[in-house]
């Protein structure tokens, strides 16, 4: 029986990135994946539904100019099928010449993998060989799978998850989606973007991105209408069926009121669940927790020498938070003590229209939890790379505390090249240090994160444009006990 330092079951994102820091030291790994390297992070997930996000935006943008231009959708699945083949290729590439190095530290084997016990693992390949290795350390990384309600079905072709997108062979002439969180309203945006598509989003909230300030997601909500898309706000799906090769669905909404609806095809977004099962989790004595995956004590399970990262420990469902949780597992395995994972300030880009970008806490959240703050709020009209962009739909928003330190809390960014201002205020969060040195740096010009430079400027009281002037444009105010009073300045 072949012995390993470590095994890592799952070839995704998370395990992918485990294993390749276990070569750092030194360490022999075997890679057991029972279907594609690079998983959700390339197929059916991020890759694929990003590409079709960033050609959405072209054809948005041509649309602003030609009112009638509609894309070809072969022409748009090709341009997907290439970035997941050119990323497939890549990390299968990679993968074959680490194998063949001299030292010959990494091995994969295509097959399922089942826990015999906390060392043992029996893979079953397709031709149904059957072979068992065992390992010093095994690392989960099974991920997640769409999620979908018990009294629905999806056939994956006709009312699909985002596994089912790429069955797709047209673009359809209506959609439905259900759930209005932060996947359920890309693939809204995606779809109503490419003016093919009249797209319909069950929210059975009061609005969308509930989780969201309201700020952030009237400025979505209204993009979305301006498509031509519709939200069923605080509507609540009673049945969703197939009828006649269409999807017919029925509403319920806060009033009694009910509504039947037919369109071409329906997307199921409303979370996804852990991979867990058939996976002989009970062999190795690995518990769950109430959510249903695996129970973690920063990446370690109950059992010492089995970790975990990635989806299936759904604390954090992103493509950065389970490779660093796979890094992390495994500097724990064989390197020096490090301070444990946080997960207070991870940053994040919501794929929108305009594209939003978050760290830290937001204002519901600090008023939630009773924390007195001060927030400022700049308007990407005031921004010069969003004027020569004519793109200049959005807002900076950061919030701090309401002392005379003023540590940042949190920061969202909604427009053109969101994701591309956070960072900096994400490492002053992370390294719990002060707004001057960034408001004082030379930022380069024109650019969107001057936007950022600007509203640290105005927590300074020494902005270039002046809250008291542009009130529409420059807000400030302070909120302690739930009350939010505006300010000239802070």
């Amino acid at each position: 029986m072949e012995h390993y330092d470590l095994i890592v079951i799952g070839g995704g994102p998370s395990g992918y990135a485990g294993a390749m820091r276990a070569i750092d030291f030194g360490k022999k790994v075997l890679i057991i994946e029972k279907k594609r390297i690079g998983g959700a992070g390339i197929y059916d997930g991020v890759l694929s539904s990003k590409t079709l996000w960033e050609q959405s935006l072209k054809i948005a943008a041509i649309r602003e100019l030609i009112p009638n231009y509609s894309p070809k959708f072969d022409d748009i699945s090709k341009i997907v099928n290439e970035a997941v083949f050119e990323r497939k290729t890549q990390m299968t590439v990679h993968l074959q010449l680490l194998q063949k190095q001299n030292n010959r530290l990494l091995f994969y084997d295509k097959g399922t993998a089942y826990l015999k016990d906390k060392h043992t693992v029996q893979i079953t390949k397709e031709d149904d060989i059957v072979k068992t290795v065992s390992a010093k350390y095994i690392l989960l990384a099974t991920g997640s799978r769409p999620r979908v309600p018990a009294n629905i079905k999806a056939d994956e072709q006709i009312i699909v998850t985002s596994d089912g997108i790429k069955n797709f062979t047209e673009f359809p002439k209506s959609m439905v989606v259900l759930g209005a969180g932060v996947i359920g309203c890309e693939f809204a945006t995606i779809f109503s973007g490419f003016g093919t598509t009249k797209v319909n989003l069950i929210d059975k909230a009061d609005r969308i991105l509930p989780f969201e300030d309201e700020d952030i997601a009237d400025v979505i909500k209204n993009n979305l209408e301006a498509n031509n898309a519709k939200v069923h706000h605080g509507a609540s799906l009673k049945r969703m069926e197939i009828v006649n090769g269409k999807v017919e669905y029925e509403l319920e909404y806060k009033d009694g009121k009910t509504d039947v609806l037919t369109v071409d095809k329906a997307l199921i977004s409303i979370g996804r669940i852990a991979n867990v099962e058939n996976i002989g989790l009970e062999n190795a004595g690995v518990k769950l927790n109430s959510r249903g995956s695996i129970w973690d004590d920063d990446t370690q399970t109950n059992i010492s020498n089995i970790f975990v990262a990635g989806d299936v420990t759904t604390e954090v469902a992103l493509v950065n938070v389970g490779e660093r949780e796979a890094r992390h597992a495994v500097v724990r395995m064989f390197g020096p003590t490090v301070k444990p994972l946080t997960y207070q300030n991870i940053s994040s880009i919501m794929f929108l229209n305009p594209e939003v970008a978050a760290v830290g806490m937001n204002e519901q959240e600090c008023v939630a939890k009773g924390i007195a703050h001060k927030v400022v709020k700049l308007d990407y009209t005031t921004n010069a790379r969003a004027i020569a962009m004519r793109k200049t739909k959005g807002f900076f928003k950061i919030i701090v505390t309401n002392d005379n330190g003023m540590r940042i809390l949190g920061m969202r960014v909604v427009g053109e090249h969101a994701s591309s201002a956070i960072q900096a205020v994400a490492y002053l969060i992370h390294t719990n240090q002060g707004i001057r040195e960034l408001a004082d740096m030379m930022h380069p010009h024109p650019s969107i994160i001057e936007g950022v430079q600007e509203c640290l400027r105005m927590l300074l009281n020494k902005s270039i444009y002046k809250p008291y002037v542009f009130k529409d444009r420059l807000k400030c105010y302070v909120c302690e006990n739930g009350v939010c009073t505006p300010v000239e300045s802070l």
